[in-house]
């Protein structure tokens, strides 16, 4: 009788142990469906390789495909092949910039994980953001009485000179600024990419293009009527160039903000106090700087 009890014992004990096995089992297998991220770093082959004992370098091979040159000419031969770019993505991200653009940095930190680059390697977020330039600059053009060619040289202007080149420019400072101080380690193996900052710096523009170059076009001659020198005028519009300058400011800080090898982003903050300071100065003294922004475009043309 002893016996037969003491076998009942050794069974339900041997049960309940393959049962706990068989459930752990499971939950291995759920977290590998539930974390597509974490199945994809796994067993991808996209990811770099890192040699042991290597102190986290890549190799030789993986390392000349994840050099800035290759991930350059990637980008750029995917410029024109349409079939090939994510549209839709790319229309998420424009919606969030608006409203939460926190979610856009976090699929960023996705794409580090999944491909080891911060940058985009969709050009599609850009040809979407030149449609958008191209579209408010004939809506310029059209609101201040241009004609044919003249809208075709603020177009060209806008695009190459105001997007581009200013883009461009503002995208290297910052790369030299956060890469010199704003690293916490300095090293080789962490670093601000450019395509990402130049990425940031599109991010920002996009709400400011919105604001400035599509919003404020039905206020200029109607509505409200800011490009005149009447005071509801040039404080509605004042305030659009305030709350425009204010979303570049706060993405861009958001984006430098969301690399975990960078320190005291928050001084990317800073330029509120001035803009605020410029903003009040101009309401008190009478600038109108989106009639500023009318003569401007109407000089260029000439």
């Amino acid at each position: 009788m002893q016996d037969d009890t003491g076998s009942s014992y050794v069974f339900i004990f041997a049960t309940v142990q393959e049962a706990s096995t068989e459930t752990a089992s499971y939950r291995f297998r759920d977290e590998l469906v539930l974390s597509p991220v974490k199945e994809y770093s796994k067993n991808s082959t996209m990811l770099p390789t890192i040699l042991p004992d290597s102190n986290g370098a890549l190799g030789a091979r993986d390392a000349a495909r994840h050099t800035a040159g290759a991930k350059r000419y990637k980008y750029l031969r995917r410029l024109l092949r349409f079939k090939q770019m994510d549209f839709e993505f790319a229309l998420w991200q424009m919606l969030y910039l608006f409203t939460s653009p926190q979610r856009v940095y976090r699929n960023f930190h996705y794409r580090k994980q999944t491909k080891d680059q911060w940058a985009r390697d969709d050009p599609g977020f850009l040809v979407l953001l030149s449609i958008w330039l191209c579209v408010s600059t004939i809506g310029f053009g059209l609101v201040l009485d241009m004609g044919a060619v003249e809208t075709l040289k603020l177009l060209l202007w806008v695009v190459f000179v105001d997007c581009i080149g200013v883009g461009l420019l503002i995208s290297t400072l910052m790369w030299v600024i956060s890469n010199k101080y704003l690293l916490k380690h300095p090293s080789k193996n962490f670093d601000v990419e450019w395509g990402y900052a130049f990425d940031v710096h599109l991010n920002a523009f996009y709400p400011l293009l919105v604001i400035l170059h599509f919003l404020q076009l039905f206020f200029i001659n109607h509505i409200v009527v800011i490009n005149s020198d009447w005071f509801v005028g040039y404080f509605v519009g004042n305030t659009m160039w305030l709350i425009a300058i204010g979303y570049y400011v706060y993405i861009t800080f958001l984006g430098y903000n969301a690399l975990p090898f960078l320190k005291n982003t928050v001084v990317l903050l800073y330029p509120f106090a001035l803009l605020g300071l410029i903003y009040i100065l101009s309401v008190s003294l009478g600038w109108n700087f989106t009639k500023g922004l009318c003569w401007f475009y109407k000089y260029r043309v000439q």
